[in-house]
C-alpha cells in the first residue's frame, strides 16, 4: 500500500488526482496540505496539514503528489525527495529549465522516484501510435502537427493568468502536455524555437504561442495553442512519407491510420493510469511512464521559446 500526500486542493486534485488515488487499489490517501481547512474537511480521516513542512515530518507519508501553482514546483519537489520520499509532480515540471533540471537532479540524488504528470502518454491511442510509427505503418515520419485552442480559463484557474505562479500563458498549460506527446513518439527534440503574442487578450501572459521542434532524422514537429479562440480545436496529427495517423480530436478513442478506424478510449479518470503507473513503480519496479528526466525536456522546448520572445 502507498500512503499519498497531495500538496493542493485545486481544481485538478479534486476532481481527477484525489478520486484516482481513492480508486486505485494499493493507494491510500493518507493526507492533504491545503492553508483552507474547509477543503481538507472534505477528506474526513485524512490528516492535513498547512504546509509541506510539517506534513513531511511524519514518516508514514510513502509519496508526495505536487498540485501546486507551477511556481513551487521545485521548492516542494527537492524538499519531499531530500525528505525521502517519491514524488509525482503536476506539469509543467517548473518555472524555467534551470529549475527543472535540479529537481530531476534531486531524484537522483534521492535515491527516489521522481516523476511529471503528463496522463496522455497513457491514452492508449498515443501508445498505438508509436507503435505504429516504429512498425512503419506510415513511412517515415516527418511532420507532427498540435492545435489546442479555447478560450480564457475558468476564474476558478485564474492564477494561470499570472507568471508569477504560472510561468506562462497556453504555452506552460496546455501547449507542454502536446509538446511532451511529441517529446514521447520521437524521443529527445535537437532544436526548438517559437513565437508569442497577445492577439486578442491583454493580460500578462500570452494569449497565443506557436511552437517549432526539430527531432533525430529531420522530424518536425509544431505545437500551436490559444486562448483566443472560441472555436475549439483538439487536433493532433503524424504525417509519414507514406500516410498518416490522424489523432483528431486527442481527448477522444478514435485514431485513423490511413483508410482505418481504430478505438482506444482513454479511463474515465485520465489521472488514473497515471496514479495506477506511479504505484506500480514503487511497488513492483514498473518503469514510469514520464520520469522526470525526460519530462524536463519539455521545458526546454519552453525555455527556447521564452528565449526567442
Amino acid at each position: 500500500m502507498v500512503n499519498w500526500l497531495v500538496v493542493g486542493v485545486g481544481d485538478i486534485a479534486r476532481k481527477r488526482v484525489i478520486p484516482a488515488i481513492l480508486a486505485e487499489p494499493r493507494s491510500n490517501l493518507y493526507g492533504v496540505v491545503t492553508r483552507d481547512a474547509r477543503k481538507a474537511n472534505a477528506y474526513p480521516g485524512t490528516a492535513a496539514w498547512a504546509t509541506l513542512d510539517a506534513a513531511l515530518q511524519d514518516d508514514a507519508i510513502d509519496t508526495v503528489y505536487i498540485c501546486s501553482p507551477v511556481a513551487v514546483h521545485a521548492e516542494q519537489t527537492i524538499s519531499a525527495l531530500r525528505a525521502g520520499r517519491h514524488v509525482l509532480c503536476e506539469k509543467p515540471v517548473a518555472m524555467n529549465y534551470k529549475q527543472a533540471e535540479e529537481m530531476a537532479a534531486a531524484g537522483h540524488a534521492s535515491g527516489r522516484l521522481f516523476g511529471v504528470s503528463y496522463y496522455r502518454r497513457l491514452y492508449p491511442k498515443l501508445i498505438r501510435a508509436k507503435e505504429l510509427i516504429a512498425e512503419g505503418a506510415i513511412g517515415k515520419p516527418v511532420l507532427a502537427e498540435a492545435n489546442c485552442h479555447g478560450w480564457l480559463e475558468s476564474e476558478e484557474r485564474a492564477w494561470l493568468r499570472d507568471p508569477a505562479l504560472a510561468g506562462g500563458g497556453p504555452l506552460y498549460d496546455i501547449g507542454s502536455h502536446r509538446i511532451d506527446a511529441m517529446n514521447f513518439l520521437f524521443g529527445k527534440p535537437q532544436r526548438a524555437t517559437g513565437l508569442l503574442s497577445n492577439a486578442l487578450h491583454s493580460m500578462a501572459v500570452e494569449d497565443s504561442a506557436t511552437v517549432m521542434m526539430e527531432y533525430a532524422g529531420g522530424i518536425h514537429g509544431v505545437v500551436d495553442v490559444r486562448w483566443n479562440s472560441r472555436v475549439a480545436r483538439d487536433q493532433f496529427r503524424v504525417i509519414g512519407s507514406e500516410g498518416e495517423i490522424n489523432l483528431d480530436p486527442l481527448g477522444a478513442p478514435e485514431l485513423r491510420i490511413n483508410d482505418r478506424v481504430e478505438m482506444l478510449p482513454m479511463h474515465a479518470n485520465v489521472h488514473y493510469p497515471l496514479i495506477e503507473n506511479f504505484v506500480g513503480a514503487v511497488l513492483d519496479g514498473t518503469p514510469l511512464a514520464c520520469p522526470g528526466d525526460e519530462a524536463i525536456w519539455t521545458d526546454w522546448v519552453t525555455a527556447m521559446v521564452m528565449d526567442a520572445r
